[in-house]
C-alpha cells in the first residue's frame, strides 16, 4: 500500500492495510516483530495515536498478539489455538470436545462453478478434504473442505494432512485464517453421509456450511460438515 492510499482513507484503516499487505507478501512471516507504534507511524507518517489504533484493530482481528513490554509480533496459528479457536464440538460438561481423525481423502479437481464464484479469484482447479473425524472413537462427522489449487500448491501429496488444517496453511502456505462465517441447519442424513459415519439413512444431523476468510479477506476454503450431536453441543460464544 503506498503513501497515495495512505491519503485517500482513514489513516489507521491504511495502517492496518500496509501491514496486511507486508503478512501476504511475506515480508512479514508469521512471529515476525512489528516495527513499534513510535517507528510505524514515523514511516508511514501518520501519529503514534494512530499506529497504536491500527494494532490494537489487528490485534483485535487475531492477525497480532501484542505482549506488554516486548511488542508486537504476527500471530503464529498453532494446532492448539487453530483446533480449539475453529472446532466447536463440546462435551456434556460444556468441554472443549478434541476430535481425532478415522478416515481422509485429498484429491485435486476442476472446480464446480459454485466453488469458482465464492472462493477468492474464481479458481479453475480445487484441492478437496474429505474427512471423517471422531469424538472418543465414535464417527460423528463428516466433512469436505475445499481449497484453491494455486494457493495451495501440492496439498494433495502431502496427505495424511495433520488434525489441524488451519495451521497447517499458515506454516506451509502463509495462509492464516482469521475468521469463518457458517451457516447451520438441521437436515436428514444423505446415503453418502450415512454410509461414512455409520448410521442409518435420514437420521437428523446437523449441517454447517463454512466459508474461510485470511488476513487479506480473500474467501479461501469452503467446509460443508455434517454433526452427529446426540451427545454433544456446537459452542458458540457471543460478545
Amino acid at each position: 500500500m503506498d503513501q497515495a492510499n495512505l491519503m485517500t482513507e482513514p489513516l489507521y484503516k491504511a495502517v492496518i492495510g500496509t501491514v496486511i499487505d507486508r503478512i501476504v507478501s511475506g515480508e512479514l512471516v508469521p512471529g515476525a516483530m512489528l516495527p513499534s507504534e513510535y517507528d510505524l507511524g514515523a514511516e508511514l507518517g501518520v501519529s503514534q495515536g494512530t499506529a497504536r489504533k491500527a494494532l490494537e484493530e489487528l490485534e483485535r482481528r487475531g492477525i497480532i498478539k501484542r505482549r506488554q513490554g516486548v511488542g508486537s509480533f504476527v500471530a503464529v496459528r498453532t494446532p492448539e489455538n487453530a483446533l480449539f479457536q475453529f472446532f466447536r464440538l463440546r462435551n456434556p460438561d460444556g468441554t472443549q470436545a478434541i476430535p481425532g481423525l478415522a478416515e481422509e481423502t485429498v484429491t485435486s479437481r476442476k472446480a464446480t462453478a459454485s466453488e469458482a464464484g465464492q472462493l477468492s479469484d474464481a479458481p479453475e482447479r480445487v484441492h478437496e478434504i474429505v474427512r471423517v473425524r471422531t469424538i472418543d472413537g465414535a464417527r460423528l462427522i463428516y466433512e469436505k473442505s475445499v481449497v484453491p489449487a494455486v494457493l495451495f500448491p501440492g496439498l494433495a501429496e502431502r496427505a495424511p494432512l495433520p488434525n489441524a488444517l488451519y495451521a497447517l496453511y499458515q506454516q506451509a502456505f502463509r495462509i492464516a485464517i482469521v475468521r469463518a462465517d457458517e451457516s447451520i441447519r438441521a437436515v436428514a442424513a444423505d446415503q453418502e453421509t450415512a454410509s461414512a459415519l455409520g448410521i442409518v439413512e435420514t437420521r437428523p444431523v446437523m449441517r454447517v456450511e463454512r466459508k474461510a476468510f485470511d488476513i487479506a479477506d480473500r474467501c479461501v476454503e469452503l467446509r460443508l460438515s455434517f454433526y452427529v450431536t446426540d451427545h454433544h453441543a456446537y459452542g458458540i460464544s457471543l460478545a
